[in-house]
């Protein structure tokens, strides 16, 4: 019996880390319902939604725990920055690519999370102390957090194509060439050249 004044809270075999192994357990979260969810939790399916509001509350659970798991518990140093976001990139690599569709769900355009948060500033601080300026720190999260999710994601739909991928090329080339400048040689635009390529007109487009 619920004691007067006080409202009957979820059932006490859902938790937070439950229903984030047993989404992980699905085997594919692209297709999983919360119907389904709800069974493998043996619960029903009102009360999951006392814990999540729906799927993309699930997500930002598993969200949370997947950064929990891959970023390195010490902290960057100006001696160790780069190898310190190797292993957080190859645990992204291990820990995305084990739960099927995870990898794909988040190299699609999504709302950060709290748990993205987290992860933003662990790579800005390690940028920061391999000497980079703030806004040159900032801009380098921004091409190391879209290229490796988006690589992961395009690992796992295999539009890498059929032969093996090599992950461990991908992060020398990307972390050689971070962080970024603040005056960048080779990305800065370069000049227009009077009927060479890059322009429209030049190139003979009306535009209409």
């Amino acid at each position: 019996m619920t004691r007067p004044g006080k409202r009957p809270g979820p059932p006490a075999r859902l938790s937070r880390e439950a229903i984030v192994e047993a989404a992980l357990a699905s085997g594919d979260l692209e297709s999983l319902s919360m119907r389904e969810l709800a069974g493998r939790l043996g619960v029903a399916h009102s009360a999951l939604y006392r814990w999540v509001k729906g799927r993309e509350g699930v997500i930002d659970l598993i969200s949370e725990a997947m950064i929990d798991r891959i970023v390195p518990a010490d902290p960057p140093t100006p001696e160790n920055w780069r190898e310190w976001l190797a292993r957080l990139s190859w645990a992204a690599h291990d820990e995305f690519l084990a739960c099927p569709g995870y990898a794909t769900r988040i190299s699609r355009p999504h709302r950060h999370t709290r748990g993205f948060g987290k992860m933003r500033d662990a790579v800005v601080s390690a940028f920061t102390a391999g000497g980079a300026a703030p806004e040159a720190a900032e801009q380098s999260w921004y091409v190391f957090g879209t290229s490796l999710v988006t690589w992961l994601g395009a690992q796992e739909q295999r539009l890498l194509g059929d032969a093996p991928v090599r992950f461990d090329l991908f992060l020398d080339t990307m972390l050689r060439g971070l962080p970024a400048e603040e005056v960048p040689t080779y990305g800065a635009r370069p000049a227009r050249v009077p009927g060479g390529a890059g322009s429209s007109r030049d190139a003979g487009f009306s535009g209409r």
